[in-house]
């Protein structure tokens, strides 16, 4: 019986960060009896990514857990929301979706690895897992971590002898690029790298206090992780302490949900907690509150009620729904945000779901289009195909007396029901990659259209006009700076594009989008791809009765004994001939000249010369018609469009390559920069289809263009 493959990039088979093998690294520090030292995140000033603190008192030193303390363990017991507690840096957002991680071990498992320890096969070495734009990645660490005036700097534990949460701060901040890089966040990122779910936000005022907290009960047994935050209307407002003792802009942890009887009938308890691991909210149901006499003890130590300085405290719904602003929700599975959170009715039962997904770029000059407002270069954003099949029906009751006893107002919502039955459901989220680098933070304003086209591309990217006469369907809404925006959206079968775009042209960056259907409203194409076909159609323009006079005296007059002319003589006919603002330089010409038939000689005769002629005519009317500001250049969003009208249909990629060869990087293409472009491929277009040409055997165009632009 063959083993079953283990897909790369899952729980079973992670991809592994920096090409470390925990085990193969873990064996080989256990036969030679040493302690594991990671030359990948070194324990210097580069990996906490942070300015040096002068004061000599202050210096930071790398020690390992043995060192800190004689006691310290992995993990002490259990693991539970107190492991955890903020240090002196800014990750709070980080360390609250921890502390919700504890409450769902089969969760936490996939982060923390089991069987990690600090006394048995100890040699100094962890791992961890995080998932990453659709792969789980494997880190591996060594346990030096750093101490300032002999305790631990960031994360730490209420017991000060416990390092699991320490260590998993470490793990994620090599993975970003230092410890300075997890200053400042939304919840909803380290969520999604906790579980790969889907993050997103609730307002509080959007439910009763009632309905909210059925909500969140519903939320937590079905292991959704859950935080909330009260929005700072200003910077200077960000860590301020309420008079309730709640933190303004700071991100707490919702770890439970109960009910309490006290002599007013029922309380609706939330239990949360503040990552710092001290500052507590002060009012009704909080820890010193009197509200706790009234409650039988049995029910306070059903609940684990814990009067103690931890940073974890009990509120009621309705002083939670009046004092914070947002809840953030992250789910392993689509179902509940899809079909919405409905806690007065019963649970539907989950259906199975597709996933789709795609890692693109954005490229400056090229795929980096920019939102709606900037016309000319929006289609060039990525574009991706999503085939919706209509789902499998049960046969209709054709009982046409049922249909003649309804009235028009019933017939109605009845058609509305069935239009709405055929509708397939699509949730679709982009994700922009790594913009946390070293000790900043630059979230670019982001943002997804969805459009309806008629039939099936079939790998054909839409152009300009299609974007200029069309309305999307669906978008993720406003460009926001969050690393990922989603929606969740109900459409008719049939065939879309999803374009992803940043807000601004010419930014680069990477992406993942992902896109979750449910069964039966079936992605028609799992290859979300968007390339176009070569084509050269060229055909040569008529030579101007004007232009053949010109070539004749130009001929007459300077041609030598060859009656030939050379580049710098051709370059001064041309220029005759062309507008000032779009004149050829001498080295354009030479290539003009070797793109015809010379025998290697770099002159031309007049049966050559009046074609060229002829044709930099209408190459300099279509390089006016892309010209729209009259500056003599052209972007390079135009550059596909342009060579279209001269005749030239390429791949991306190959557009790609050709602005990089003639733009010289630039995001401004002169006209001699095209027409040597044009040249370009004229020339090697003739060549592939030289039938005396061996290298072109079996062997597609676009492939053999990318392969002779790369050298």
């Amino acid at each position: 019986m063959e083993a079953q493959q283990v897909t790369p990039g899952s729980i079973a088979n992670p991809v592994k960060f920096g090409g470390q093998d925990y085990v193969a690294l873990l064996d080989a520090c256990v036969k030679s009896g040493s302690l594991f030292s990671d030359p990948t995140f070194a324990p210097d000033q580069s990996s906490i990514g942070m300015p040096n603190d002068p004061d000599p008192k202050k210096e930071i030193k790398w020690l390992r857990p043995k060192e800190i303390s004689a006691n310290a363990v992995f993990v002490e017991d259990t693991t539970c929301t107190t492991d955890i507690c903020q240090g002196q840096l800014g990750d709070c957002w980080l360390l609250a979706a921890l502390s919700c991680l504890t409450m769902h071990p089969n969760l936490f498992v996939k982060v923390v690895p089991p069987n990690q320890s600090l006394t048995e096969s100890y040699a100094g070495i962890f791992h961890f897992m995080f998932w990453q734009y659709g792969e789980w990645v494997e880190v591996v660490v060594d346990d030096r971590l750093p101490v300032r005036e002999g305790r631990l700097l960031f994360s730490y534990s209420c017991t000060r002898n416990e390092y699991w949460s320490a260590l998993v701060e470490k793990a994620y901040a090599k993975l970003i690029g230092s410890y300075g890089s997890l200053k400042g966040g939304n919840i909803s990122e380290a969520m999604e790298d906790f579980t790969g779910g889907i993050a997103y936000s609730l307002p509080v005022s959007s439910h009763t206090p009632r309905v909210m907290w059925k909500a969140l009960s519903a939320a937590l047994s079905r292991g959704s992780l859950l935080s909330c935050f009260i929005q700072a209307s200003n910077y200077r407002e960000i860590g301020t302490v309420t008079a309730e003792g709640l933190v303004k802009g700071h991100a707490y942890a919702i770890t439970d949900t109960d009910t309490v009887k006290n002599p007013d009938g029922e309380a609706l308890l939330l239990r949360l907690r503040n990552p710092w691991g001290f500052v507590e909210y002060s009012g009704p149901w909080s820890d010193k509150s009197k509200d706790w006499d009234d409650v039988d003890a049995a029910e306070k130590k059903r609940i684990e009620l814990k009067k103690s300085e931890d940073g974890e405290f009990w509120m009621n719904v309705e002083d939670f729904t009046r004092l914070f602003d947002t809840v953030e929700l992250c789910s392993v599975n689509p179902e509940p945000i899809v079909d919405g959170e409905t806690p007065d009715s019963p649970a539907a039962p989950t259906s199975a779901w597709t996933l789709s997904s795609h890692k693109g770029s954005w490229v400056s000059g090229s795929t980096a289009g920019g939102s709606r407002s900037y016309r000319r270069s929006f289609w060039k954003n990525p574009q991706f195909q999503l085939v919706l099949a209509e789902q499998d029906k049960e046969e209709e009751d054709d009982d046409e007396d049922e249909d003649e006893e309804m009235t028009p107002e019933e017939k109605m919502v009845a058609e509305k029901q069935k239009k709405k039955a055929k509708q397939c459901t699509v949730l679709v989220e982009l994700l922009q990659k790594d913009r946390r680098k070293r000790n900043k933070i630059n979230f670019l304003h982001i943002a997804f259209h969805i459009y309806r086209v008629r039939e099936n591309l079939q790998g054909l990217c839409l152009d300009q006009s299609f974007f200029s006469n069309q309305h999307p369907v669906g978008r993720s809404g406003k460009y926001q700076p969050l690393r990922a925006v989603w929606r969740k959206v109900r459409l008719d079968p049939g065939n879309y594009v999803i374009l992803a775009s940043t807000y601004r042209p010419n930014v680069p960056a990477e992406f993942f989008l992902r896109v979750f259907s449910k069964t039966g409203n079936n992605l028609g194409t799992q290859d979300f791809t968007c390339s176009t076909g070569f084509l050269m159609v060229m055909s040569m323009p008529p030579v101007l009765p004007e232009d053949r006079k010109r070539v004749q005296k130009t001929f007459d007059e300077v041609a030598g004994p060859d009656d030939k002319l050379n580049a710098k003589e051709f370059m001064k006919l041309v220029n005759s001939v062309l507008d000032k603002d779009y004149q050829l330089p001498l080295e354009t010409c030479r290539q003009l000249i070797f793109g015809e038939e010379t025998g290697g000689r770099s002159s031309l005769t007049r049966e050559q010369t009046e074609p060229v002629l002829a044709s930099l005519r209408s190459l300099q009317s279509i390089f006016f018609k892309f010209d729209q500001d009259s500056s003599g250049t052209m972007s390079p969003f135009e550059l596909s469009l342009a060579l279209q009208a001269a005749g030239v249909q390429c791949d991306g990629h190959v557009i790609q390559l050709l602005w990089e060869r003639f733009g010289s990087g630039e995001l401004h293409l002169p006209f001699h920069g095209f027409v040597a472009c044009v040249s370009r491929l004229r020339k090697l277009f003739a060549l592939f289809k030289s039938e005396s040409n061996p290298e072109i055997k079996g062997v597609e165009i676009n492939a053999w263009l990318l392969r002779l632009l790369t050298v």
